[in-house]
């Protein structure tokens, strides 16, 4: 008995303290779970703001001052700052219970567990504004309010500097579009954004920018046609038709489609034949006797095939690629130049006042005998000019109105105009052809002729010329293009 009471008396303060304990840490739990029914746990955040051991009501505060102080910044398209504040368009919070609610989540009675744990939370506050109001906010905001834009401008196809073509760049403006921008600043108020900035949708934008399919198309066309630049191989000219100019031979429609302005063309051909036919034109020449006359007409010289020159100017566009060569010739003549010094070094020099034929090869004088030309006293003065040898005949029989006449060796080279040999003739020289001239031709004796037609080659240049005024009025001599023919009365008729 004795034993018992002891054993009770020593298990007795053992029970009580293990009883104290235990009531002690219920005490601590149960206060906990009481903290914790209104706190939130430790390490808790909501909307990535910390709440530890704060209250439903700490975060409802928070959310009703936020609404009050509410601010949306807004960027424009040139990073312009403007500012909106909800108190103008009555921007609140919406009490909806949210912050009760997500205290409810939170089990308030496992809060040992829960101390050292992470609690994230996502509010989904509700706010409130009036629309109206919000709409004239943005309507008064200064870049929807200039005197002024900066419109935007579509890419294009320009000439550029060179004379060539180019894409320009668009060009991006800052002109509003309105109900856009409206409904943009309204969209971020609604989500509550602290800011806004405005994309491109919320401005008038170009219709056309440089990568525009249509727009390289045209330009790859333009750069096709500019590759096939041309370089004229005339004598020791330079001359082309250049990239720049082959631009203006180019319409570019309003579709963009490229087409070659055929008229443009012919213009640049018309140009080509101005710079560089010779035939008729004025020449300076250092005759034997040593002077220089100035002497023109006849139908000598190089003449540009226009009609050919346009045709080949197309085909070497459509081609593609750059050539060099020479001009389509419908005429050419001896020796290529710049000018018209291009008769060379082989032609007949036919002294009409001194009556004398030279013929020279290679600068060399060769042949050189007394002549008589055509009677100027009858009207039948030979042409004068710059011509070259047509064709020879050998014989060949001349018919005139009232003649005809046999001769072995024919060399024509002014209209029916030639020289030729005359065997009814005994002397040649001097002053014959002033009463007793031919009918236009040069008559030279039998000899001279035969040697000179057994040199002469077709298309010898020949260089005719009178000393003196004279007046040529003949058929012939019109026909021959005759740089001394003048038209009359009789020829109109």
């Amino acid at each position: 008995m004795t034993n018992e009471k002891q054993k009770k008396r020593v298990w007795l303060p053992v029970l009580i303290a293990v009883l104290a304990v235990l009531l002690i840490v219920l005490a601590v739990y149960l206060a906990g779970a009481f903290y914790f029914h209104s706190h939130f746990f430790p390490n808790t955040t909501v909307n990535g703001v910390d709440y530890s051991r704060k209250t439903a009501a700490d975060l409802k505060a928070d959310n009703v001052s936020t609404g009050a102080a509410y601010e949306l910044t807004v960027y424009d398209t040139e990073d312009n700052t403007f500012n909106l504040q909800g108190a103008d368009f009555s921007y609140a919070y919406v009490d909806a219970g949210a912050e009760e609610a997500l205290m409810e989540e939170q089990n308030n009675f496992a809060w040992p567990l829960e101390l050292r744990k992470e609690h994230a939370y996502t509010l989904e506050a509700a706010f409130s504004y009036d629309e109206d109001q919000l709409e004239e906010c943005i309507l008064a905001l200064g870049f929807l309010n200039y005197s002024s834009f900066t419109l935007s401008e579509d890419a294009e196809l320009v000439r550029a500097a060179d004379g060539t073509y180019e894409i320009t760049e668009e060009v991006y403006g800052n002109e509003p579009v309105t109900e856009t921008v409206v409904s943009t600043i309204t969209q971020a108020v609604a989500s509550g954004l602290a800011e806004c900035t405005l994309d491109r949708d919320c401005y008038v934008n170009p219709e056309v920018y440089a990568d525009d399919a249509t727009l390289n198309a045209a330009l790859d066309q333009i750069q096709f046609y500019c590759n096939a630049t041309i370089q004229y191989d005339i004598g020791d000219a330079d001359e082309s038709l250049d990239a720049a100019e082959i631009c203006d031979m180019l319409i570019v429609g309003e579709d963009y489609s490229v087409t070659i302005d055929t008229d443009a063309v012919a213009g640049f051909v018309q140009s080509l034949a101005t710079a560089y036919n010779t035939f008729g034109d004025e020449r300076r020449f250092t005759t034997t006797m040593g002077d220089t006359i100035t002497i023109g007409g006849g139908d000598y010289g190089w003449v540009v095939d226009k009609a050919g020159e346009a045709e080949q100017i197309l085909a070497d566009l459509e081609g593609g690629e750059p050539v060099t060569r020479e001009p389509v010739y419908e005429q050419t003549g001896v020796l290529r130049t710049a000018d018209s010094q291009d008769i060379g070094s082989t032609y007949i020099e036919l002294d009409y006042t001194n009556q004398y034929l030279y013929y020279y090869q290679e600068g060399t004088l060769v042949l050189s005998c007394d002549i008589v030309s055509g009677n100027i006293n009858k009207g039948n003065g030979s042409p004068d000019g710059i011509f070259d040898i047509s064709y020879k005949k050998s014989p060949a029989t001349l018919v005139g109105e009232d003649y005809e006449s046999d001769v072995t060796y024919f060399m024509v080279f002014a209209y029916n105009v030639g020289i030729h040999d005359a065997s009814w003739r005994s002397s040649f020289g001097g002053g014959i052809y002033l009463t007793n001239g031919s009918h236009g031709c040069i008559n030279i004796n039998a000899t001279s002729a035969a040697r000179l037609y057994s040199m002469l080659e077709d298309g010898t240049p020949v260089v005719a010329y009178y000393r003196t005024n004279v007046t040529l009025t003949s058929y012939a001599n019109k026909m021959a293009n005759a740089y001394s023919y003048v038209e009359t009365s009789d020829d109109d008729d």
